[in-house]
């Protein structure tokens, strides 16, 4: 029972994908480093692949194939071809690793969504998992919210965290001493102020489960009515936690996320508008308001020297407010992705967009939105499947289990600014939930369809 149904991974990967980073650079600190590292950061791959294939080995004989399964395997096939073509027949400049790497980020939702669909998680067990959900963004907020205000930068910058960024990891962040420079928010003229990284040792991908654990909270709100005394607090500590990742895009893809919960759950609408209303009020005031309430900061010697050859490179610094440089270069990087895939629709080959690319020392083809990187890596083919995956599995999941679809809308939206694919947490347990979700949707109409005696 424990690998023919390991409900029990879905578990292990809500919490040990939380705590991987943190893990790692400890790992690196302690001296392990290279292939023996990338051994033991490869147990999240290992992990879904036993328990996929243990999972399959039941179910695959009696599996009801439908459209959102073969959109899957679709845009799976074509990463995998688009894998295995000569780089120079698409104009990429793809390694071998590189190839592998984003073949691997590309595909770990498919095999999730098929782990999802195979374990066909009952009513409770998907409540435990909401629970160590929940669980996991307290643990994340407290540790991050004691981070920032008790733990110095200077304490980051001499752990294994450059070390597994920089060295493990290949990433050239060159600008916050190989720490990744979202760890902190720059205003400009010296000013520097820490934002909430917590175990993920970034803001984003932190924020990225704090917005799942907030739309759980509300459906549970409204289909459990816990203790308020309980129910309160923890919902501040997860928003507190959001607030001060100071990720303005998880705020809105929030608020988006409870409107497409009020869509499907009709009598909620009003007090669903009145949290979009609290949770935008939240956000418009903490932004204006961050530089005087988050922890202020510095750059080194070294750091500000890089600082500003990056400013003289990149324009203006960031203001605070919901229209600062930051957000102009998101868009900016999303029409060119959008026109790069347009002028070049048969792509450049996996491995050739985003932080496979980056990692890996190729030309960077597009960047940051998970749809163009797709586009980028298997053609615009690809990408649209991906997107037909996405929007019929949206419009399964939503009505069956609200805050998994709500979940999906948020995240789906957040897809066009930031690679989600890259974020294992997110790639790996919202596609396996998803994929149960549509298992249990799928069931429940099979139930009420009504039968016909002769």
């Amino acid at each position: 029972m424990i690998l023919r149904r390991p409900v029990w991974a879905v578990h292990v990967f809500v919490v040990g994908l939380a705590l991987h980073n943190f893990v790692m650079a400890e790992l690196w600190d302690a001296g392990i480093h290279g292939d023996a590292l990338d051994v033991v950061s490869a147990w999240k791959d290992a992990l879904l692949l036993v328990c996929l294939v243990a999972v399959w080995v039941r179910v695959w004989r009696t599996f009801d194939w439908r459209l959102v399964d073969v959109l899957a395997l679709g845009y799976a096939a074509i990463v995998v071809v688009w894998s295995i073509l000569p780089q120079h027949w698409l104009d990429g400049l793809a390694t071998h690793r590189g190839i592998v790497l984003g073949a691997r980020e590309d595909l770990i939702p498919v095999g999730a969504y098929f782990l999802g669909r195979g374990l066909a998680l009952t009513e409770r067990e998907l409540r435990r998992i909401g629970a160590t959900i929940v669980a996991t963004a307290v643990g994340l907020a407290v540790f991050g919210l004691v981070d920032i205000f008790a733990i110095p930068l200077s304490w980051w910058r001499g752990s294994g965290a450059p070390g597994w960024f920089h060295y493990q990891l290949g990433f050239s962040y060159a600008g916050l001493s190989h720490l990744p420079q979202n760890f902190v928010y720059n205003t400009g003229n010296g000013h520097v102020y820490r934002r909430l990284i917590s175990t993920f040792l970034s803001p984003l991908a932190t924020s990225y489960v704090f917005v799942v654990a907030l739309l759980l909270a509300v459906a549970w709100l409204v289909r459990r009515r816990p203790s308020l005394l309980v129910w309160i607090p923890t919902v501040a500590v997860i928003l507190a936690g959001l607030l001060w990742t100071h990720s303005r895009s998880s705020e809105l893809a929030l608020v988006l996320g409870l409107c497409a919960f009020a869509l499907v759950r009709r009598s909620l609408r009003l007090p669903v508008a009145a949290s979009c209303v609290v949770v935008l009020v939240l956000a418009l005031v903490f932004v204006k308001a961050y530089p005087h309430v988050a922890p202020k900061t510095s750059f080194t010697t070294q750091e500000i020297a890089v600082q500003d050859k990056i400013a003289k490179q990149t324009g203006k610094p960031a203001e605070s407010g919901f229209t600062d440089s930051s957000i102009s270069s998101h868009w900016a990087s999303l029409k060119a992705g959008v026109a790069n895939v347009v002028h070049h629709p048969q792509g450049f080959g996996v491995g050739n967009s985003g932080s496979t690319a980056a990692r890996t020392g190729v030309p960077l083809e597009t960047g940051e939105s998970t749809y163009t990187q797709l586009g980028s890596d298997a053609g615009i083919v690809g990408a649209l499947l991906f997107i037909a995956w996405s929007l019929v599995l949206v419009r399964i999941v939503l009505p069956c289990t609200a805050w998994v679809g709500a979940s999906f809308v948020a995240v789906l939206a957040l897809a066009l600014q930031t690679d989600v694919l890259g974020v294992p947490w997110l790639a790996v347990v919202l596609w396996i939930l998803g994929g149960a979700v549509v298992t249990s949707a799928l069931a429940r109409r099979l139930e009420t369809r009504p039968s016909y005696q002769e």
